[in-house]
């Protein structure tokens, strides 16, 4: 009974450090971004001011599709219930605390 109150408390303390990690790469997609777009776009020198031009938007799109893959890793398959693997890591666990004892 203790083992499986230890084993829900891993698992909720691994979602929440997953969900941790992807908040914080929202983040600083966010600011990193926001700060090479206005860069790029000339806001912060005397040339115009040009938001037009597709290359500001490069290191956005293609970081933004590594953002989109990790937020269905987090929300899609962390959530998926696979109870074959949860059943091996279960077995595999108890087989650790086992030898360990």
């Amino acid at each position: 009974m203790e083992s499986e109150k230890s084993l829900g408390y891993l698992r909720a303390k691994k979602k929440v450090e997953t969900l941790k990690g992807f908040y914080s790469h929202l983040v600083v997609y966010v600011l990193v971004n926001t700060a090479l777009i206005l860069v790029s776009a000339n806001v912060f020198n005397d040339k115009p001011i040009d938001f037009s031009h597709w290359s500001n938007y490069l290191t956005a799109f293609f970081w933004g599709i590594g953002l989109v893959s990790h937020a269905i890793y987090v929300f899609f398959v962390m959530n998926v219930e696979n109870n074959f693997l949860k059943r091996w890591e279960e077995k595999k666990i108890r087989e650790i605390l086992e030898e360990d004892n």
